[in-house]
């Protein structure tokens, strides 16, 4: 296994076209860590050099300790999983899996052990060694180009959003394979995705990716409950969290963050009294824009709401009504800013009802206006 770092890493294109930018990251030998962003944020491209299938136009990339630039992919030693699969169509699943191996010389009989000590760890039977990929599903393609990764024994995998084009159902159950295969192989796994609830159910580290930098780098709990910045904080977590728009006032009786719409027009809406663990590191952003961040779950109708307290209350209209089982989304509206509230099943509500609802800023978190970093 390997430790994978990268120093500085840019790519830039043809036209000046940066699609990575001072890329540093240490990944630990046998630690999965997940890259996740929007398309086109450059996740793949970082991935891509690692692997060696970009030349990277500044910085350096070490695996194992040494520096792989100018090494050639074949030569890194490590395997990657790709998007779309990448099989041969004319060779059956025995042969697409053995064909790395056949190319480095190794014997017959240690490629059979690999490849059937693979399929076993993936639940490949013997009668699907001898199918094309044709006659195989979505799922069970995935499960071969894992298998084909896994009997090289690299020193590290790299997964290209491998799970995009399975359905709902076998993304669930493929992610927890995966998981799974990394406790037992106990190797470096570097994850690609833009699915953030793939980044936090698999993750050791999870690293978002915006615009070719590196927002921030943490464990999957640390980046929910303590967001850096307001990309991070509305990219992870599903439904995303909430951000209000306003202002803070100090009053007589306490400082309050008072709603206003995100266009500036000046007009206010709800006001809330923030509590007072808050209130000194807020003092020196009394007046100016900020935004309030709140997470769906620490929203409920007051009624309901074990957090309800009476200067914590907003008014709002009920949109639209989720119901997903196990819990309701209400997609409220305040008449200047959008929201969700995520509650329990056995709560009932109405599309155009009046509801004053409970927040609970115990668990809300502040944001600079003007940088989008977290103030508290």
């Amino acid at each position: 296994m390997a430790k994978v770092l990268l120093e500085s890493v840019c790519k830039t294109y043809p036209g000046g076209v940066k699609a990575v930018d001072n890329v540093t990251l240490e990944i630990q030998d046998r630690e999965f860590v997940v890259l996740v962003g929007p398309s086109g944020c450059g996740k793949s491209t970082i991935l891509r050099m690692i692997a060696g299938l970009e030349e990277v136009t500044s910085g350096n990339i070490f695996i194992d300790g040494q520096c792989v630039n100018d090494v050639p992919p074949k030569d890194r030693d490590i395997a990657m999983v790709f998007q779309n699969y990448a099989l041969y169509p004319h060779m059956t699943v025995y042969k697409n899996m053995a064909f790395g191996l056949m190319l480095r010389g190794y014997p017959k009989a240690e490629i059979d052990r690999r490849l059937r000590e693979a399929a076993q760890i993936l639940g490949i039977t013997e009668e699907q060694l001898y199918r094309k990929p044709k006659a195989l599903s979505g799922g069970q393609r995935q499960r071969v180009a894992v298998g084909r990764a896994i009997v090289r024994k690299p020193k590290a995998f790299l997964f290209d959003e491998p799970l995009s084009n399975l359905d709902a159902k076998m993304r669930v159950q493929m992610r927890a394979e995966i998981s799974k295969l990394h406790h037992r192989l106990t190797s470096t796994m570097i994850y690609v995705t833009h699915d953030q609830i793939e980044a936090m159910t698999m993750g050791d580290r999870i690293v978002v990716v915006k615009d070719g930098m590196i927002q921030q780098v943490d464990a999957p709990i640390a980046l929910y409950d303590n967001p850096q910045n307001m990309f991070v904080a509305g990219f992870i977590g599903s439904p995303p969290m909430n951000f209000f728009h306003g202002r803070l006032e100090q009053r007589a009786d306490g400082l309050w963050f008072v709603e206003q719409a995100a266009g500036g027009d000046g007009s206010q809406g709800f006001a809330v009294r923030i509590n007072k663990e808050m209130l000194r590191k807020l003092a020196g952003h009394v007046g100016k824009p900020i935004v309030l961040g709140l997470r769906p779950e620490d929203i409920n109708d007051k009624r309901n709401a074990s957090f309800a307290q009476p200067d914590q209350i907003a008014p709002a209209t009920v949109e639209v009504v989720e119901p997903m089982g196990a819990e309701v989304y209400f997609y409220l509206n305040t008449g200047r800013h959008s929201f969700i509230a995520r509650v329990g099943s056995q709560e009932k509500a109405a599309v155009g009802q009046r509801l004053d609802v409970a927040l609970d800023l115990s668990q809300c978190h502040f944001f600079d206006a003007r940088t989008e970093r977290v103030v508290v």
